[in-house]
Parts: C-alpha cells; sequence; structure tokens
C-alpha cells in the first residue's frame, strides 16, 4: 500500500479512535437511540464495566498507538475484536446507527492489509 495513503488512513483511524474511545469516559457526544433489546444489552456490558473501561481503553491505546506510529499493528490486531463485536452488535441489535462500526471495520482491515508485511512470521506454518 502506498506510504501517503497508509499515513492519511492510520492518522484517520487514530483520530476516530480517540474520538470514541474518550468518549467511553468522558460522555461528550450525545448517545444513540437505541431499541430496546440493544439497550438491554448495551446496559449489561455498562454494568460490568465492559464498554466503558476495556473497549475504551483498547480504543483509546490504539488510536493513540497510530498516532504515535509505535506497536501499531499489533494494535490493529487487537482492535479487530472491537471492530467485528461494534459490528455484529449494530447488525443484529441497532441496523440504523451500523455505518460508524462498519467505517471502524473497514478501516482496520485497510490497516491490517497496509501492514501485511509485519504479520508474515505468523502467518507461515
Amino acid at each position: 500500500m502506498n506510504s501517503k495513503v497508509l499515513l492519511i488512513l492510520r492518522i484517520i483511524l487514530g483520530l476516530f479512535l480517540l474520538l470514541f474511545g474518550s468518549n467511553k469516559f468522558l460522555d461528550f457526544m450525545p448517545p444513540f437511540e437505541l431499541p430496546e433489546a440493544a439497550m438491554a444489552y448495551f446496559g449489561a456490558l455498562a454494568s460490568a464495566k465492559v464498554i466503558p473501561y476495556l473497549v475504551g481503553i483498547v480504543e483509546i491505546a490504539a488510536g493513540l498507538s497510530l498516532l504515535l506510529n509505535k506497536y501499531a499493528s499489533l494494535m490493529m490486531l487487537i482492535l479487530m475484536s472491537v471492530s467485528i463485536n461494534a459490528v455484529l452488535f449494530h447488525a443484529t441489535l441497532d441496523p440504523g446507527n451500523i455505518v460508524p462500526a462498519l467505517v471502524l471495520l473497514l478501516l482496520n482491515i485497510a490497516m491490517l492489509y497496509g501492514y501485511k508485511n509485519n504479520y508474515k512470521d505468523i502467518l507461515k506454518g
């Protein structure tokens, strides 16, 4: 992948992750209107401190990693679980608000592709 394209994607995804990760702690963005089933699921995750702490920390760490270009390829692997879960949550419980989750997943996949040379040793059998 072109290094300039990778740099732009890295900065966009880093800012995106910092925005949404810090929102889990500071609550500065208005919440989405969620259907009742989604609210029950989200409430259970929030009461177990999964959403505000675990996911928020992963998003902030990944965002900082991308912006500072330190351990970014590792963080993209870790972030993939958050990306897939966000898409699955919205696809099944809140399809009206799936766009940010899809953007996150697509940017995560693009970054994984951009760092594909860093994964060669992991993937060889």
